[in-house]
């Protein structure tokens, strides 16, 4: 099929390029131009807004039609489809990335990475290797598969504010995922799922989580919070890159750190966005020979030393941006003059000394060698903040008919601990339950192992191993097996 350009109805808004996989859209005098490397994909067919893409039924002459998933891309000589994965080579697709064979003990005996697909499901997978460890007989079979039914959990070691949970995440105005629930010192997306993968902006959802899954940086909204993150490094939340991830909330932190704070200040407020701890009178402060000072934090009281925090964009993920602020009033009948109190976050990042003045007011003053020391003993106790994520998905399809002929025995034995299922070589936690859920740290796959296909779908690179006699057991595919040794002999 060939893609054609209605030039009346092209206003040259550029989507359909920015949207191409292979670059193959040229915008010149507000026109689109189809290029040689054009698959006919058909993606430019459907987010173009007026209409002006279209594709007829005339083969492209010279094209090989590829069959690794429903998309059919016809991919001309010496260029590579929509996937990335095959390219035309002298009128043969092969695949472009040799089989990636290097293991670790323990896992798999080859990976799928350069693997190739059994799509349709109705072939075997498309390696089935074996090999004799520890003196049994084992099996890997491999397959790259496409999968609707997953999504990437990102998981920003940060306090700082980036959206309340359900908000939705966007990238280039498309919404791609949410703001999942917070967890302890992070902050969470999830991104993907068949839903938005299927819905009208599913091409920009499946890129999104291949690159983040092959650690490329990505730049995302939610709401008015800019966030900028890439997989191993920090990430920077509204042009702020963040360094620390929290040692704990505010109140843990104060009982970590109770003997020291009272060695040097009279009350210490640890600013947190969930809890707000106060030394003087929390139960640390107590079993270290405190009562309350009298210092009020400007938080909602929750228990005995604890406080809620709001949201927002300054120090310790609250909306405290001026440290004088999170002193809410001082009770004189309890306080003293010239007392020292410490207003600092769960990182130890920032940090100011106040001293109470005669009339209840608190007047800041320079820190003290001895209180920066107790600042920095919170500090150099932080883990240093980073961007991690967990690929997740659902092999069904051909991901299991590509090992035998009863995907059901297939799922049984993942389940059941007699066959290890891995993602490029990485192991995963199997989701309890139906079917076969997986989670995979995507820091731990072969690199760069991810892709996509414009049903939209993500494609992983997913491995099955087990004993032979397992394998014949399921009613694996026995005649499409080769020896381990004959299938690295063939990429070398």
């Amino acid at each position: 099929m060939v893609v054609v350009i209605d030039i009346e109805l092209c206003k040259g808004c550029g989507v359909c390029s920015k949207e191409c996989p292979n670059k193959a859209i040229l915008i010149k005098d507000k026109i689109a131009y189809i290029q040689d490397s054009c698959t006919s994909c058909g993606i430019c067919t459907r987010v173009c807004l007026f209409s002006a893409a279209t594709m007829n039924s005339e083969i492209k002459e010279g094209a090989v039609k590829c069959a690794s998933c429903p998309v059919q891309c016809e991919i001309l000589e010496g260029y590579t489809g929509a996937c990335q994965r095959y390219r035309n080579d002298a009128g043969q697709l092969i695949r472009n990335r040799k089989l990636v064979t290097d293991v670790t003990t323990g896992g798999p005996l080859i990976t799928a990475v350069g693997a190739g697909t059994a799509y349709p499901c109705c072939r075997p997978a498309p390696y089935i290797a074996q090999d004799t460890v520890d003196g049994v007989e084992m099996v890997t079979v491999v397959t790259e598969a496409p999968l609707s039914y997953s999504g990437i959990k990102v998981k920003i070691d940060t306090n700082l504010f980036v959206g309340e949970e359900g908000t939705k995440v966007k990238r280039n105005g498309k919404v791609i995922g949410m703001v999942d629930t917070e967890e302890y010192g992070s902050k969470m997306l999830s991104i993907g799922g068949a839903n938005l993968l299927t819905g009208k902006d599913g091409f920009i959802v499946a890129r999104t989580i291949v690159e983040i899954a092959n650690k490329e940086r990505v730049t995302l909204k939610v709401d008015n919070n800019t966030l900028e993150l890439q997989v191993g490094y920090a990430p920077i939340i509204n042009g702020v890159e963040d360094t620390k991830m929290r040692v704990g909330c505010g109140s843990a932190t104060i009982g970590m750190f109770a003997t020291m704070l009272q060695e040097v200040v009279d009350e210490a407020i640890i600013l947190d966005h969930h809890v707000v701890g106060l030394l003087s009178e929390h139960m640390a402060g107590g079993a270290v020979g405190m009562s309350w000072s009298g210092v009020i934090p400007n938080a909602r009281r929750s228990t005995r030393g604890r406080y809620f925090g709001e949201h927002g964009q300054g120090w310790g993920g609250t909306n405290i941006e001026n440290p004088k602020n999170a002193i809410k009033s001082v009770d004189m009948s309890r306080a003293k003059q010239s007392m020292k109190v410490l207003v600092t976050e769960t990182t130890g990042t920032m940090s100011a000394l106040f001293e109470v003045q005669i009339d209840g007011s608190v007047l800041e003053i320079p820190m003290s060698n001895e209180v920066k020391k107790a600042v920095d003993a919170i500090h150099d106790t932080c883990e240093d903040a980073r961007v991690s994520a967990l690929y997740v998905g659902g092999t069904g399809g051909s991901a299991r008919a590509g090992v035998a002929v009863n995907p059901l025995k297939v799922t049984q034995a993942v389940h059941n601990g007699d066959a290890l299922l891995t993602i490029g070589g990485a192991k995963v936690y199997v989701l309890p339950g139906g079917g076969i859920n997986f989670m995979v740290d995507v820091e731990k796959v072969v690199p760069k192992a991810f892709t996509w296909v414009p049903t939209p779908a993500t494609v992983a690179p997913v491995e099955y191993t087990m004993t032979l006699e397992k394998y014949r057991e399921i009613g694996g595919h026995i005649q499409a097996i080769q020896k381990l040794s004959q299938i690295v002999s063939q990429i070398d």
